[in-house]
């Protein structure tokens, strides 16, 4: 009964240290909502009713030029119009879309007063099907893991918004891409830890479990990405930040560190299960030595590190599936494949991560070991 007690007091607790965080986190500005772009425009949805591709150009799968569509405008000050939108060819598959009639639009509406000057039709609109999945998502969470998947939602939500809120403007502003994301790596580790174990000192052992592992990867990928000469640039839209007016930012720092937060949330999870299963062993077994606590968490770290490291390499390697495609349909030999830079990234991106991993297991086996067992040992005596 009283532990019962202790548990729905513990939910409560990270309840409302969760919902507190939201709403602070929510309220903090980035300090970039007012972009120079977007003054004196209107974003709202409109149905395409007609459309107008007499100006597209097409060649084999490309097409370039523009296309025209008139629109009914859904929500916003001009809502019931009929305005007409173009949506702009560049002759990219990947960035380039073609509208058809019924199809519902995101559209940048520029103005003066009553007076329309353009409708920028910026891609369809997602937004509603985005926000289904995420309700489906959170209701099963709920429904298969109760209160604690309710405290996942919260984990999830927080994420997102320290993300978001904090490590990107900071990284826009300049600051140390390390310093800030292993800071921000840490409060996100500490927080989501405690959702699972509230204020107990298996949130103390697996957090720093987790923590010097991310400390070992980030040490790792500072020298390695020096010592393979990757540059930043290799990022997705990196180069597009140096042409916007943010030449000063440090891409390859901004590299390194997305490294280690990359494998951040892996290496919780291993520092999760290996407390747990050191904190069952200790009350089952509460007269047991650290040692052999210490090696019943090494034990679980051995089984968890295969699968872990296994799904590190499926993560990062999956987007990478049509460009292994076009190595092997180019017939590619393996050696230039792994030699060039934006592969190398990608290696060192896995194999760091994965090292982070192997050295999570004893680092959380030792701390567990070390602060659960003097605590059981405690209890017994008052008993």
């Amino acid at each position: 009964m009283k532990q019962l007690f202790q548990k729905q007091k513990t939910v409560f607790i990270t309840t409302i240290v969760g919902l507190i965080l939201i709403g602070i986190l929510m309220a903090i500005p980035t300090g970039y909502e007012d972009a120079i772009i977007y003054q004196g425009t209107e974003r709202a949805i409109g149905e395409v009713i007609k459309t107008d591709n007499s100006a597209i150009i097409s060649s084999g799968l490309i097409q370039s030029g523009e296309q025209s569509c008139t629109v009914k405008i859904e929500n916003g000050i001009f809502e019931g119009r009929e305005l007409e939108g173009v949506n702009f060819l560049s002759g990219s598959l990947e960035k380039d879309k073609v509208y058809e009639v019924g199809d519902r639009a995101l559209l940048t509406i520029s103005f003066d007063g009553q007076e329309i000057k353009s409708v920028v039709m910026s891609d369809h609109y997602r937004l509603n099907k985005e926000i289904i999945l995420l309700a489906i998502f959170a209701v099963f969470l709920v429904i298969f893991a109760g209160k604690n998947g309710f405290q996942a939602i919260l984990s999830f939500i927080i994420t997102v918004l320290m993300i978001w809120k904090i490590l990107v403007p900071c990284y826009l502003k300049g600051y140390s891409p390390v310093w800030v994301g292993i800071i921000i790596t840490a409060i996100l580790t500490a927080i989501i830890i405690f959702f699972v174990y509230g204020v107990d000192k298996r949130t103390v052992a697996a957090t720093s479990g987790a923590l010097l592992g991310v400390m070992t990867t980030c040490i790792l990928g500072v020298v390695f990405t020096d010592l393979f000469q990757i540059h930043g640039a290799i990022m997705p839209n990196a180069e597009s930040l140096l042409y916007s007016g943010y030449q000063y930012l440090d891409l390859t720092a901004i590299f390194m560190s997305s490294i280690f937060i990359g494998a951040s949330g892996a290496m919780m999870d291993l520092a999760v299960d290996i407390t747990s299963a050191i904190a069952e062993v200790v009350e089952k077994k509460p007269d047991i030595r650290k040692k052999e606590a210490i090696l019943s968490g090494m034990n679980v770290g051995r089984a968890a590190m295969g699968t872990m490291t296994t799904t590190l390499l499926l993560a990062y390697s999956g987007g990478y599936v049509s460009l292994l495609m076009v190595f092997m349909a180019q017939g590619t030999p393996i050696d230039h494949i792994l030699n060039y830079k934006y592969v190398a990234a990608e290696v060192l991106d896995t194999v760091v991560g994965s090292f982070g991993l192997v050295t999570v297991a004893p680092f959380t086996a030792v701390m567990a070991g070390v602060l659960l067992t003097g605590r059981r040992k405690k209890v017994k005596e008052t008993k």
